[in-house]
């Protein structure tokens, strides 16, 4: 069974032969352990798909890992980031207030990334097309945060939940811009007819959800409809993603068809997860990052990921699993999450 296959009869359910299982590697974590996590990734290279511990590193460029840049976003406001390989911070909201939305413009995702400069779809096409010719697994995807946090990200957090809650008009107005530039993202890649289109949000916190079902159903699902419309019509699968705590959404999730929701573990609960999700959507599940892998035993790693793949998953498929590794998780923490992934990601099959 290629990698492709079993990909795609773990979201099927249509008994896969093992458990799917990407690890995350931040550069942050390679910069503070250097050759240490980079001994890890060639030992299990089967789970760091998109690194290669062959490719030398020179650490020496990024110092104590710490940084001052500042970048330009197409759309209009700016990141800060302060560490190698941590996400920025945004400020310079453009719409900080509606007396601005008149002569801002929204960038043409045909022509620009948000960032990074020009876009160039005629090479991401090519390798798509390349990627399908030799039989191998192919995605496309819109960037992190591509709607509740963009809409943070152009008017600021406060500005948004007030506009949300006194149901400004033009706030449907602007997303309906926004859903103009992700659709277009999404028809090239469902017409390059990928496998998969991920669609990537932040919607909960710690404990709760940062908006309400009711204004989840009002302001994003209608958008989350318009993005899988076309997936739909191409055979594409559909993944989402989400931190924190989304529990009270999921069932709007799976309703709007996505084939695979991308909860964090241990913040939603397994059990609840268990009952929530299970059988009814792909579960790619987001393995603890705060509570026990970053210092765990041996011992307490293999548990909870035995406990997980126990309860969640079944012969049938419907589990993989996300693992992202940031500071301060050390090498042999990560190492005993992926020794866990090679005993256990067989489970079912072997049963």
């Amino acid at each position: 069974m290629t990698e492709r296959e079993n990909y795609l009869r773990t979201v099927d359910f249509r008994y896969p032969e093992y458990i799917p299982a990407i690890i995350g590697m931040n550069m942050a974590s390679r910069i503070e352990h250097k050759g240490d996590m980079d001994a890890v990734i060639a030992r299990f290279p089967e789970f760091f798909p998109y690194l290669n511990p062959e490719q030398a590193t020179d650490y020496a460029v990024y110092g104590d890992g710490t940084c001052d840049i500042t970048e330009q976003d197409a759309w209009g406001y700016q990141w800060h980031y302060k560490m190698h390989g941590i996400e920025g911070f945004v400020s310079g909201h453009p719409l900080s207030d509606w007396s601005k939305f008149e002569t801002w413009k929204a960038p043409d995702s045909d022509l620009w990334l948000d960032r990074g400069g020009k876009r160039d779809w005629p090479a991401e096409l090519k390798e798509i097309a390349e990627r399908k010719k030799n039989g191998l697994f192919t995605r496309g995807g819109l960037v992190h945060g591509f709607l509740f946090l963009r809409l943070q990200y152009l008017m600021g957090f406060e500005n948004l939940m007030i506009n949300m809650a006194e149901e400004d008009p033009r706030l449907f107005e602007l997303i309906d811009i926004i859903d103009r530039e992700n659709l277009k993202i999404t028809k090239h890649y469902c017409d390059a007819g990928v496998d998969l289109m991920e669609m990537p949000e932040d919607l909960g916190a710690e404990n709760s959800m940062l908006i309400s079902k009711e204004m989840f159903r009002k302001y994003i699902i209608p958008s989350y409809r318009k993005m899988i419309a076309p997936c739909r019509e191409n055979n594409v699968r559909v993944s989402i993603h989400s931190d924190g705590y989304i529990l009270p959404i999921i069932d709007d999730l799976i309703e709007v068809g996505m084939d695979i929701i991308n909860p964090q573990d241990l913040c939603n609960g397994i059990y609840n997860l268990e009952k929530a999700l299970k059988g009814k959507a792909c579960i790619r599940l987001d393995l603890d990052r705060v509570k026990i892998t970053p210092r765990g035993t041996r011992a307490e790693i293999f548990e909870l990921i035995e406990e997980e793949v126990k309860v969640l998953g079944s012969e049938k498929g419907g589990l993989e699993y996300v693992y992202g590794v940031y500071p301060p998780t050390g090498p042999e923490q990560v190492s005993y999450v992926c020794e866990a992934f090679r005993k256990y990601r067989t489970y079912w099959h072997d049963r």
